[in-house]
């Protein structure tokens, strides 16, 4: 396996080299980065608190984005601003992908990141290295994604940083298929995996400081006494791509059984609902289930609502049996609340979830064989991402004995609860605060540098752009289209005479290249390069005199002249026609 030789779990951060303050450029397409545009999700939160993280803790001289659109240049440098305005920023477009050698990391907001690593073979696969992120690994999308990434140029001073230790056992096993698949099919040495180091996700723990005037008020208005126990869970409120609630319905009310009179055991859920059948699942089963426990809606898509059941619930419960987690970031954003926490014992909580600050619940599902058939009816388009995700948490079981058994036990003890709740708030600040994650980002970027620069760049030439494997010129790749294709040597050309018909600048107008943001070239060298055809009369203008006259390379004067045949601004003189 092409891991690191010691993989970084996130009890063991990589040490920083004293001299070394490497740096990234950040792609930064606003999607991943906003969760007020499109919808609050988990990618999109993380995504914003990185963001500002890095911008707050990150040891570097500067902050560079790549951009895919220019207009998003705003929004960095609007986030940039508010956390650190002191330091310069710097944009690149797509176009200027060779300056990232200069910055020596692009850090991509996905572990899929094959089209960077062939942007990137235009300037040799040792030009730069390249860093991506796991959030949700289950979709056909990302799982695709890490066969695309094998079979791109993908490098072993590139990284897929994986949240967790179970991400990491996913994402090994899944390269470990695609590397016997290639093996089989190909024959041959598999060059070296990605480094697969774990770094968790982070969280601004200053955030999460309880205000606990608006837990008061939320606990008035949800109308507890002084004896009731508030349980809460922060997530998107889907059963079939979250979290099925009903085994969680059966462990609070089995645990208000066991309650003392007088106590009443609450549960408010603060979140989003996506659609009206998962608003009814969660909605019909609470009374018919837990009729004993109260029950209560928040709005998650509120930052005042999720402030305020943080600072007003006695504990924190998030029994997730679903194959869409990965890292589970709201656990520890209850954590750094001093909230003591009920998890279920599922992909990132196993690492950060410790018997001090919380309980995990035993989960548990069935063997490889008995799920083939989800997992090819997904992959092959005939269940939904929704279907498949739902089918796999119908075969994943949480002890809800064992569930209903850490609810009792922390309801009926609030000094367990404060126990729980104060080694939380500390683990929360020494690893999950992005002051303590993001120097171990900088670690891995330094590792990757110095894998780079010990595989010598001058062996990784450049790859010729027009003859990529994914993406030739389709002038190669179509050639056998047109009656005839090549450059036009020693051709003379005549202008046309407009005759009253549109010019050139008012043709370009009209057929308004701009509207899908891309022309081959600039109107006004469409013009101009017309101007001195028809200037030279009737005799026409020779190849050779137009690249000495207008001073373009004769690429860039042949992509002029073919605009100007087709739309019969000119016309060649003396050559032959027929198919070469």
């Amino acid at each position: 396996m092409a891991v690191l030789s010691h993989p970084l779990a996130v009890d063991d951060p990589p040490m920083m080299p004293r001299d070394a303050k490497p740096n990234a450029a950040i792609y930064f397409a606003a999607d991943g980065y906003d969760p007020t545009a499109k919808g609050i999700n988990g990618r999109r939160v993380a995504g914003e608190s990185f963001i500002r993280g890095f911008f707050r803790h990150a040891d570097v001289q500067e902050f560079v984005s790549f951009l895919p659109k220019a207009s998003e240049s705003a929004h960095f440098d609007r986030l940039a601003g508010e956390e650190r305005p002191d330091l310069p920023r710097r944009h690149l477009a797509l176009r200027q992908g060779a300056q990232l050698a200069g910055v020596g990391t692009l850090y991509y907001p996905s572990p899929n990141f094959g089209a960077e690593a062939w942007r990137r073979a235009a300037a040799g696969a040792a030009a730069w290295s390249i860093c991506g992120v796991t959030h949700t690994i289950s979709t056909k999308g990302v799982m695709q994604g890490f066969l695309d990434l094998r079979m791109a140029p993908q490098m072993e001073w590139d990284a897929v940083i994986c949240t967790s230790r179970a991400v990491q056992s996913a994402v090994l096993t899944q390269l470990e298929l695609i590397d016997d698949h290639l093996r089989a099919r190909f024959g041959g040495g598999i060059p070296a995996r990605p480094q697969l180091p774990v770094i968790p996700l982070g969280i601004d723990t200053a955030a999460f400081v309880p205000d606990k005037a608006a837990g008061a008020a939320l606990r008035k208005r949800l109308g507890l006494g002084a004896k009731d126990v508030l349980f809460t869970t922060i997530a998107r409120l889907t059963p079939f791509e979250k979290f099925d609630p009903y085994p969680l319905y059966l462990a609070l009310q089995q645990a208000q059984a066991a309650m003392p009179k007088g106590k009443r055991l609450h549960l408010a859920l603060c979140g989003i609902f996506n659609d009206d059948y998962s608003r009814k699942v969660f909605e019909s089963g609470a009374p018919a289930l837990m009729p004993d426990v109260g029950f209560h809606l928040l709005d998650g898509a509120k930052a005042e609502e999720r402030k305020a059941v943080l600072s007003g619930a006695d504990a924190f419960v998030f029994a997730i049996d679903n194959i869409q987690e990965t890292f589970g970031l709201a656990p520890i954003e209850a954590m750094a609340a001093g909230l003591p926490v009920v998890v279920s014992d599922w992909d990132g909580m196993r690492d950060t979830i410790t018997a001090d600050v919380g309980i995990r619940v035993p989960t548990r599902t069935l063997a490889p064989a008995h799920a083939e058939a989800e997992g090819f009816r997904h992959i092959t388009g005939v269940d939904s991402y929704g279907q498949y995700c739902s089918l796999t948490s119908q075969m994943t079981a949480i002890d809800v004995s064992a569930l209903a058994g850490a609810l009792q036990a922390l309801a009926l003890d609030a000094g367990l609860r404060a126990r729980l709740g104060a080694a939380g708030q500390a683990r929360a600040r020494a690893l999950y605060d992005w002051a303590a994650v993001i120097p171990q980002m900088q670690a891995l970027w330094a590792e990757l540098a110095t894998r780079r620069a010990a595989a010598g760049p001058a062996r990784h030439p450049p790859v010729a752009r027009g003859t990529m494997p994914i993406g030739p010129s389709p002038f190669l790749l179509f050639g056998s289209y047109p009656t005839r294709a090549a450059g036009f040597d020693t051709a003379r050309f005549v202008a046309m005479p407009l005759q009253g018909r549109p010019g050139v600048t008012e043709t370009l107008a009209l057929r308004n290249y701009g509207g899908i943001g891309r022309s081959t070239e600039r109107a006004e060298d469409f013009a101009a390069l017309y101007d001195r055809i028809l200037a030279a009369g009737a005799e026409g203008a020779a190849r050779s005199a137009l690249l000495t006259t207008s001073g373009k390379t004769p690429v860039t004067l042949d992509r002029l002249l073919i605009w100007l045949l087709k739309y019969d601004f000119i016309r060649l003189s003396g050559e032959d026609q027929s198919r070469k």
